[in-house]
C-alpha cells in the first residue's frame, strides 16, 4: 500500500512527468492533491499498470482528488531550455493551475527547482511510494498519450499511436526515411547515431 503523504499535517501536492525520454512531442506533468489519509489500493506507478487500468484510474483520481492539473512544455521549449528544465517547468505549470494552493510538494525523481517558498521533497521512484505522485504519474501519462494519439493521426508513418514518441526501432527508421516533423525534438539524437545529422 502506498503512503498517503510525506509532509505531516500539510496539504500536499504530488508531481510527476511523462515523456521525458521521447524523441517527439511535448513533455507533460501533473500535480495532484488528494484528501488527507486517502486510500486506494489500485494506485501505483503508471508504468506498472495496463493502459486500460490507467484510464480507469484517471476517472477515479479526477473524482476523488481535492484538485488536480496538468502542465505542458512544447518541443520548441524543450530544445531551448533542455529536457530537465522543461520537465520541472511542466510541473510548475501544473502547480500554477491547481485550484487549491498546496502547503508542500513531493516530486518523483531527484531534481526540482523551488516553487515559491513551499517545502518540497524529491523522492526517487516516488510514483511507487506515494499515492499523490502515483496519481500524478497516471494523469501525466494518459493525457500525454491522448496528445500523441492525436499527433499520430497527422503523422501516421512514425507509429506514434504505438510508441508515443519514444525511440523505438520503427520510429527511428521512419525518421531516417521521412525526415523530422515540427513535433520532433531537434536537440535530441533522433537517429541514435553520432555521424548523421538531420538538418546540417
Amino acid at each position: 500500500m502506498l503512503k498517503s503523504h510525506y509532509h505531516e499535517g500539510l496539504l500536499e501536492a504530488g508531481c510527476d512527468e511523462a515523456g521525458r525520454g521521447c524523441l517527439a512531442g511535448s513533455v507533460y506533468a501533473a500535480a495532484v492533491i488528494l484528501p488527507p489519509d486517502y486510500e486506494n489500493e489500485l494506485l501505483n506507478d503508471s508504468k506498472q499498470l495496463t493502459e486500460h487500468r490507467r484510464y480507469e484510474l484517471r476517472k477515479v483520481i479526477e473524482h476523488d482528488a481535492l484538485c488536480w492539473a496538468v502542465g505542458v512544455v512544447s518541443p520548441e521549449e524543450i530544445d531551448r531550455i533542455n529536457i530537465l528544465n522543461a520537465s520541472i517547468l511542466a510541473m510548475h505549470r501544473a502547480l500554477d493551475k491547481l485550484e487549491l494552493r498546496p502547503e508542500a510538494i513531493i516530486i518523483d525523481g531527484n531534481r526540482f527547482k523551488p516553487y515559491g517558498n513551499l517545502p518540497s521533497a524529491t523522492i526517487v521512484k516516488g510514483d511507487g511510494k506515494y499515492l499523490s505522485i502515483a496519481a500524478a504519474s497516471i494523469l501525466a501519462k494518459t493525457y500525454r498519450d491522448d496528445y500523441m494519439n492525436t499527433l499520430a493521426e497527422e503523422y501516421p508513418q512514425y507509429d506514434w499511436r504505438s510508441n508515443k514518441g519514444y525511440p523505438t526501432k520503427k520510429h527511428r527508421e521512419a525518421i531516417a526515411l521521412h525526415g523530422i516533423t515540427p513535433y520532433h525534438r531537434r536537440s535530441y539524437n533522433l537517429l541514435g547515431c553520432r555521424e548523421l545529422s538531420l538538418w546540417d
